[in-house]
């Protein structure tokens, strides 16, 4: 089974981040799961986190959506619209019910549509609702649930509801845009790796954060019934990750004898008391040129010499040499 390189934590854009938005680094991974997980990540988030939404309303007087209320400018198929942009928070899972009082002339914004209620929190306060031009009184009655993705008003409806009670599609998900791109990744240790930056925006009812943490543990949730077809031969990642470092330490403590170099390559390298791959792999290339008697041609022997070996000129080598050290 091949050795995997396996990130150990995310990267938060911090210079990007925004109360809605959000910009996550992951890496460094093997060639092909960039795609592999940044493409889950996106449908899972835009699919499946939950939210919350207007569902129903009633107003004073109306009997469906395609009436007109006197006093106000718009139908109440337009209302209806206005309130499908209403994004919500609830502090709790059950459905509530708000009840409004309104007076004209005035202008409803979605900033008006709480009540005062402490468990309804309106993220855009801003969004116009209806303009009522006459002086006179109207009652709204809205219902807010919760769910996720996109329920149509058939969906929606309830049996105990008001025969007057209009039924609307509701958009639950708190996430408006994913995009992700997979980088080419320089490594020091293995070629064809690659990184994930995810940028996510949410409507402020959750934050980029929390979206994507949950959509990551939905989707491990979803994969870990498989673990159990594991047999005990199986390497586990970290284990494949500790062989490894083992495999390229041996490299490393490698004397230069054990190479096979031609003669004027093997002299600079003694003549630079370069002794082992680890002394080679930590000088950079123009530094290598530095050396007297040592040409581009010698170079270019060393490069495929370590290319063979899974190494380079330029390594940090600490994370391989620091137990031998130690010891």
């Amino acid at each position: 089974m091949p050795n995997f390189q396996i990130p150990e934590k995310i990267k938060i854009d911090e210079d990007v981040k925004q109360e809605r938005f959000g910009r996550f680094i992951l890496e460094p991974l093997e060639r092909g799961f960039g795609i592999t997980t940044g493409n889950a990540l996106r449908r899972v988030l835009l699919s499946s986190i939950p939210g919350a939404a207007v569902t129903a309303l009633r107003i004073e007087g109306v009997l469906h959506e395609f009436s007109t209320i006197e006093g106000v400018i718009e139908d109440v198929t337009l209302i209806i619209l206005n309130l499908k942009k209403v994004r919500v928070r609830l502090a709790n899972s059950k459905p509530i019910k708000l009840t409004l009082k309104l007076q004209g002339p005035a202008d409803i914004t979605a900033g008006m549509l709480s009540g005062g209620n402490p468990n309804v929190e309106i993220m855009n306060p801003d969004q116009h609702i209806m303009t009522i031009e006459e002086e006179k009184n109207l009652t709204l009655e809205l219902w807010i649930g919760r769910g996720r993705g996109f329920f149509t008003a058939e969906n929606n409806k309830t049996a105990d509801a008001p025969l007057d009670t209009i039924w609307i599609d509701s958009i639950f998900s708190p996430i408006v845009k994913v995009n992700y791109f997979v980088e080419k990744l320089q490594s020091g240790v293995k070629e064809n790796l690659e990184k994930l930056i995810l940028e996510v925006t949410t409507d402020g009812t959750m934050s980029p954060q929390d979206a994507v943490s949950y959509s990551s543990k939905l989707l491990a949730d979803h994969l870990k019934p498989f673990f159990a077809l594991q047999s005990n031969d199986v390497i586990e990642p970290e284990q494949q990750i500790d062989e490894d470092k083992m495999r390229i330490r041996k490299q490393l403590m490698r004397s230069i004898d054990e190479l096979e170099l031609s003669v004027r390559s093997y002299n600079c390298l003694q003549a630079a008391e370069i002794k082992t791959i680890a002394d080679l792999v930590s000088k950079e290339e123009n530094e290598m040129l530095r050396f007297k008697n040592f040409g581009r041609k010698s170079l270019n022997e060393l490069i495929e010499k370590l290319d063979e070996l899974g190494l380079r000129f330029g390594m940090d080598i600490s994370e391989y040499v620091k137990d031998v050290n130690k010891k």
